[in-house]
């Protein structure tokens, strides 16, 4: 037979298909239900997925994996004067003393959080948190700038009074969008504009508990300027947090271990501070994601096996009803194996169309997701070729037995029936 002829049957054994489905329209549906709400459970869960997944991964760089963050426990009261005759907490002389005696330290930041009660320019105001880096906060951040520059080393060697500005707080403060070289006041003091930051915002604020993000609307200054022009409490941390970056090679974990022993050290072993570490995050984000891919794909494949059963279901009764049809078509000469497939294509075509629409309802059930919950997504067009996939599995493996048993009724048997 040619390619032609082959093709053709094909055609026509889809369109009989299609004739039997729209022959049987409620019955169809019902047998398709459980394809479409399979189908679409395998769309929202793989959507859903990879965009939590694509989300954690950019929450985690603005971490930086390479990275250990050191944060200083909040305590106030009799509690903090207990703890302050061991520890002057957090300082700039803990991560100076990393730098000095780990070897895999590279590069460090630290930040303090200004109280702030005013904050102004001449165009508009602004609830904005302040804080003061250090030069390299930036980079080990991941923040870039839109406008301008950050400030530099010499800026903070010598107290400048300049700032930059998150996106979200350069437009509260400068609605004109004319921020670089204008001033804004913190409090008592003034400071000039140096540069803002780019509006890269994510859909979180935290991940697995530690809140990330705030950038957007947070306004920074020098380190040195803010510890010696900014009032502070006197039992205070000196730094809020401390971050440093690992060399290549280097196991976070086990650098998380030395650098909480010279913590602890330093701190006559009070324990007023917590260690992240960012690729831990990652990997407890994914393991968590995991659990939750495989909920929902035995939910989904619940679903589906309960639509391949409803294919098997509504071929066997298909082939009862046709059995004469069956019968004529023997006696004037098709093959076993011409039933066979017409029967099986009827079954790919009833779990495709299921699949198509499913993956419709699946979309719109992650928009639904996301909107209600908050949740990213991510369109995958595996996700979409892996549901058509599994569909046409479903209708080969569900129409297998019944278009075989279509096969082999007696002709003379099934004449005599209809």
């Amino acid at each position: 037979m040619s390619l032609v002829n082959e093709s053709k049957i094909y055609i026509e054994g889809i369109k009989q298909a299609f004739d039997e489905m729209r022959h049987h329209k409620l019955r169809t549906a019902l047998t398709l239900l459980g394809m479409i709400f399979g189908v679409g459970a395998v769309i929202a869960m793989l959507s859903v997925g990879e965009g939590a997944e694509r989300e954690a991964l950019k929450m985690i760089e603005s971490m930086g994996v390479r990275n250990l963050v050191v944060n200083a426990r909040t305590s106030d009261g009799e509690a903090l004067k207990s703890i302050r005759e061991h520890s002057i907490g957090l300082s700039l002389r803990d991560v100076e003393s990393a730098q000095d005696t780990l070897p895999f330290v590279e590069n460090w930041s630290a930040q303090k959080q200004v109280k702030t009660f005013s904050l102004f320019s001449l165009e508009g105001r602004s609830d904005a948190q302040v804080k003061g880096v250090t030069p390299s906060y930036f980079d080990l951040s991941a923040l870039k700038m839109s406008e301008g520059a950050a400030f530099d080393s010499k800026d903070e060697a010598h107290y400048r009074q300049v700032a930059v500005l998150g996106p979200e707080a350069a437009r509260s403060l400068f609605p004109q969008g004319k921020a670089i070289g204008s001033v804004i006041k913190i409090n008592h003091q003034w400071f000039t504009v140096v540069g803002v930051l780019t509006d890269a915002q994510n859909g979180k604020s935290k991940i697995q508990g530690v809140k990330l993000g705030g950038e957007r609307n947070e306004v920074f200054i020098p380190l040195a300027t803010a510890l010696k022009k900014m009032n502070f409490k006197s039992l205070e941390d000196e730094l809020d947090a401390f971050k440093v970056s690992l060399a290549e090679g280097v196991e976070p974990s086990l650098a998380a271990k030395s650098l909480r022993h010279l913590i602890s050290r330093r701190h006559g072993g009070e324990k007023d501070y917590d260690i992240v570490v960012p690729a831990d995050l990652l990997a407890q984000h994914q393991k968590t994601q995991q659990i939750f891919n495989i909920v929902m794909a035995c939910v989904a494949g619940i679903s589906l096996l309960v639509g391949g059963i409803g294919i098997m279901n509504i071929m066997l009764a298909t082939i009862m009803e046709r059995t004469g049809e069956i019968g004529l078509l023997r006696a004037l000469g098709a093959r076993r194996k011409d039933i066979a497939r017409q029967f099986l294509i009827e079954s790919i075509v009833i779990s495709a169309t299921g699949g198509v629409i499913g993956i419709g309802v699946g979309l719109l059930l992650a928009f639904v997701i996301s909107s209600a919950a908050g949740w990213p997504v991510a369109w995958s067009p595996f996700a979409i070729v892996l549901a058509l996939g599994v569909c046409m599995t479903i209708g080969v493996g569900f129409g297998l037995y019944p278009a075989k048993k279509a096969a082999k009724l007696d002709p003379i048997v099934a004449l005599q029936r209809d």
